[in-house]
């Protein structure tokens, strides 16, 4: 008999009880006894016999599904944070329906009140633009709604992200350690927190040592490729160039690298580059790029986690906020000597 065609009542039937009992038996329920529940057991497994999801949810009231809205599916960062939450979902029995809002506010409130429809037991959000707005709808969602690296200031009652303004430290700690002096910044988004974390935590180093980044080498990117290659556009019309750059993420940086030897320079020879997330593609390019490393699948597996801990009742969970570490390549030197002391 084929398996969509099996039922509880072809079971119990099989096994000369009741309905309820056949119920309760593959439930593990001890108001069976163990030997009736391992024969019908036995039974379903024989006959191979699959429990409708939908039957399931009506009796838990739970879906087993987890909602994901990601920014953009294109991004290979957040394609490593997807990564972690569906192997860690599924192996915790849990099935994942994706959503893309193209980094687009109304769009992610859109897909989590879509989600909320199709009775997902909890929601995940990925790099959200919306912030505080969560925290009033908590209630009314009535399920829990972890946030990965949330994009607006505040504090959330479930989250995890990265400590942006450490591993801003680590990229203006490294660049002044090779003598650079004249850092600018591409990347400087004034409604994403992340952006500007990084940013204060690269001036923070440098104005321990009487430095500061000046206001024409701060530019804003859009965080991908061809927001690189616009801010080194206008980079490149100062009177004064700077001897480094930092950039918001790597696809920034991909893009300023592109448009750096396209102008004819070479990196790291005339201009040090650093980027931010460590994806796969910094290994690629020439030079390979030096770069924060965000750990990007651990985000994933925590934020799934912590949303499993929420479904199971654990109260009183926090924020989670995980470090960054940077990795050196071929794209940052010393600065070139008639500058370093500029």
């Amino acid at each position: 008999m084929g398996r969509s065609c099996i039922s509880i009542k072809d079971i119990a039937k099989n096994a000369g009880v009741s309905h309820s009992t056949v119920s309760r038996a593959l439930r593990d329920s001890p108001l069976i006894s163990l030997e009736t529940r391992q024969r019908i057991q036995r039974i379903a497994r024989e006959m191979d016999y699959t429990p409708s999801a939908i039957a399931r949810s009506l009796v838990t009231r739970r879906t087993n599904t987890i909602g994901l809205v990601v920014t953009t599916i294109s991004d290979p960062f957040i394609a490593e944070v997807v990564r972690g939450v569906e192997e860690t979902a599924l192996n915790n029995d849990y099935s994942i329906i994706l959503c893309n809002c193209n980094a687009e506010p109304e769009r992610e409130l859109a897909s989590v009140r879509t989600l909320q429809e199709k009775r997902v037991d909890a929601i995940i959000v990925t790099a959200s633009r919306v912030g505080s707005l969560y925290v009033p709808r908590l209630e009314e969602l009535n399920i829990p709604i972890v946030l990965i690296n949330n994009q607006q200031a505040g504090h959330y009652l479930h989250s995890v992200s990265t400590d942006n303004f450490a591993g801003g430290r680590l990229a203006g700690e490294h660049l002044l350690s090779l003598g650079h002096r004249r850092i600018a910044y591409l990347g400087v988004a004034p409604d994403a927190h992340a952006s500007i974390e990084r940013l204060e935590g690269c001036r923070a180093v440098l104005q321990e040592h009487g430095l500061d980044i000046h206001d024409d080498w701060l530019l804003p990117a859009n965080g991908r490729a061809d927001g690189g290659k616009a801010g080194v556009a206008r980079l490149l019309q100062c009177a004064i160039r700077p001897t480094a750059i930092f950039c918001y993420n790597d696809m920034t940086a991909i893009g300023a690298l592109q448009a750096l030897k396209a102008a004819g320079l070479r990196v790291p020879g005339d201009i040090s580059l650093i980027g931010y997330d460590d994806i796969a593609f910094t290994v690629f390019v020439d030079p390979p790029l030096t770069t924060i490393a965000q750990p990007k699948y651990t985000l994933g597996r925590r934020a799934m986690e912590l949303t499993l801990a929420r479904l199971n009742g654990q109260e009183n969970i926090g924020d989670i906020v995980l470090t960054s570490h940077l990795v050196e390549r071929a794209s940052c030197a010393p600065a070139p000597p008639d500058v370093s002391q500029s």
